[in-house]
């Protein structure tokens, strides 16, 4: 599940600090909003092409390419506990 994958995900960028605490955050929130147009879908509320189903995907969307570009381009940030074991430092 997608949302499932986005929260996961997303928290463990945010905690790590790996990558801008900005790119998680479009995750961590796009994925509640996703979750409940799912729901509202299933439910009957609303259809599948909605525009409002179509704009709970944005953030999502946005979070998959922005966090996809980010680690293309510049990478992970390095972490400070790896940064040590490899200089030695104690």
């Amino acid at each position: 599940m997608p949302v499932a994958n986005a929260v996961l995900l997303g928290t463990l960028m945010y905690r790590s600090g790996l990558v801008p605490r900005a790119i998680p955050l479009l995750g961590l929130i796009g994925a509640p909003i996703l979750l409940v147009s799912k729901i509202t879908t299933i439910l009957g509320l609303s259809d599948a092409l909605s525009a409002w189903s179509a704009l709970a995907a944005v953030p999502i969307a946005a979070w998959e390419l922005s966090l996809g570009l980010w680690l293309l381009i510049k990478g992970f940030r390095s972490c400070p506990l790896t940064v040590a074991i490899t200089t030695g430092a104690r």
